[in-house]
């Protein structure tokens, strides 16, 4: 079969790492590398051994599919016109700056018949594969994601930033319902909150805590899983997973500490963590996720079948992230309905507080 032809939308950074390897697969014909700054597109394209355009509209008709890596702004009007035109895409994320803007788009590919998916790449993650039957059931879910400021992806906040991979990841294990979100953010460097904290209460009865931040002084991406049957943890940046079972006398609640010796109780404590909580670690061949993601998009355009990440999925994320952005707009710092409110509104800004804004006003400014 021949390779796909794809044009990349879009030269800074995430644009340039799917140019670079698009056109390292086999399965993948590089036709262009489409950006307005003609600086950006011509070093983008020169490093994939491809050709540089300044409009994406030109090369309607020359390619079968496209991967969009815009600033989040604009992914849903070249979206559009590229479903409209009958064009497959990988768009990444979050798919849109709004949960209606990306409704849109889930719907006009649909009755397009064209794939739309969403650039999610912790799915294809190892270390999140290699768990990922061993949590079937979760029920307590903590997740941090920290960075320094990369001064990337200023149109939005830490939450659609980076917070949003950890909000897909808990959507696809937990598969139900959000029925409660508490949050707080604050801004440190712009108009956008940087920091972030929510809760997150699912229908299942299941809970996650999860905390952004792109000021930080560490970088890490882990998350840490609780089921009825046992835990995982995950290091999404190094690839590293385990998962801890209790013994069949811990699950079965038998095991009381109240009732022990003294000499039990010394055995136990040199036992704890190889007889009672046996952590094993999983295999996770460390692999490319984004190279796996533009695979996966290649198989869904020729076989007509649901990529791992569709539009759907993109759009529910994005829903629950403007919960959050909802909730930190409307925190009150003071304790007051009158008092400070907001990501806007933390003391490490100086300012005044923020007026009172539409819930689309506040999503838009994070």
């Amino acid at each position: 079969m021949n390779p796909l032809r794809v044009a990349v939308i879009g030269a800074g950074h995430l644009g340039r790492i799917h140019a670079k390897l698009a056109a390292a697969l086999e399965e993948i014909e590089l036709v262009a590398v489409a950006d307005p700054v003609e600086t950006a597109r011509n070093n983008v394209a020169q490093e994939a051994n491809t050709r540089g355009v300044a409009d994406y509209r030109e090369l309607i008709g020359e390619i079968e599919a496209a991967i969009i890596a815009t600033p989040t702004t604009y992914h849903h009007a070249v979206g559009m016109e590229l479903l409209r035109a009958g064009l497959p895409l990988l768009v990444e994320k979050p798919l849109t700056m709004t949960s209606a803007q990306a409704t849109e788009l889930v719907n006009l590919a649909r009755q397009k018949g064209l794939t739309l998916q969403v650039g999610h790449v912790e799915r294809f993650n190892p270390a999140l594969n290699a768990i990922a039957a061993d949590v079937r059931d979760p029920k307590y879910i903590e997740g941090s994601r920290t960075s320094g400021y990369t001064f990337r992806s200023t149109d939005v906040g830490v939450v659609m930033d980076m917070m949003i991979h950890d909000i897909d990841v808990v959507l696809s294990l937990v598969k139900s319902p959000v029925v409660d979100v508490q949050a707080l953010g604050f801004s440190v460097l712009g108009n956008h909150e940087d920091m972030a904290t929510t809760r997150l209460t699912f229908e299942s009865g299941c809970v996650a805590q999860l905390f952004a931040s792109r000021v930080s002084f560490q970088q890490r991406r882990a998350m840490s899983i609780f089921t009825p049957e046992c835990s995982a943890s995950i290091n999404f940046a190094t690839h590293e997973a385990s998962v801890v079972r209790p013994s069949d006398e811990v699950l079965r609640r038998e095991f009381r500490v109240d009732k022990l010796t003294a000499d039990e109780r010394a055995y136990w404590k040199e036992h704890v963590f190889d007889k009672l909580l046996v952590r094993t670690p999983r295999d996770a061949r460390p692999i490319n996720a984004i190279q796996e993601e533009q695979r996966d998009f290649v198989r869904a355009v020729r076989t007509g079948t649901a990529p791992r990440v569709d539009g759907a999925a993109g759009r529910d994320a994005i829903a629950v992230a403007e919960q959050i952005l909802d909730r930190i707009a409307d925190h009150a710092w003071d304790g007051t309905p009158t008092g400070r409110h907001g990501a806007l509104a933390m003391p490490i800004i100086a300012g005044t507080t923020q007026p009172a804004t539409t819930p689309t006003e506040r999503r838009r400014a994070g």
